[in-house]
């Protein structure tokens, strides 16, 4: 390597909504990625080994963008990641009352796609694509 940054041709891309407490933030980014690493294989990379062979899971192979943006933001956000059809996964404010997965998916599956409360959305796609899903929402901080 040059030592010039590498620039992927996709993007992964958490979206929050901004009125989440910091333990929430961190909660839900946390879910949310877990689900693209889980079904989007070629956004792994290769596990680490440290010096002495200690070997550590495999990571992302590119960086997570955090935003934040308005409920309605995120809304809409949600609608585009539904028709470019991306990879994505939610988390909705019904999972903050949650114990459990299997409660976790019920409170999803009980509640129609245009009335779900969202709090976050992850999304994984062209470089383009993401960046047009994310549209209107800021870094986070």
């Amino acid at each position: 390597m040059d030592g010039q940054p590498l620039r992927f041709d996709t993007k992964i891309a958490v979206l929050l909504r901004d009125d989440l407490a910091p333990w929430q933030r961190l909660n839900v980014t946390s879910f949310l990625v877990s689900g693209l690493g889980s079904q989007v294989p070629e956004v792994i990379g290769a596990p680490y080994e440290d010096a002495d062979g200690i070997a550590y899971l495999p990571m992302f192979r590119q960086p997570v963008l955090v935003f934040e943006a308005t409920k309605e933001v995120l809304k809409a956000a949600h609608n585009r990641t539904l028709t470019r059809a991306l990879p994505r996964s939610v988390f909705t404010a019904d999972l903050f009352s949650t114990g459990n997965d299997t409660d976790n998916r019920a409170a999803v599956r009980a509640v129609p796609t245009a009335d779900l409360d969202l709090v976050g959305l992850a999304v994984y796609g062209p470089r383009g694509g993401v960046d047009k899903v994310v549209k209107g929402a800021r870094m986070h901080p």
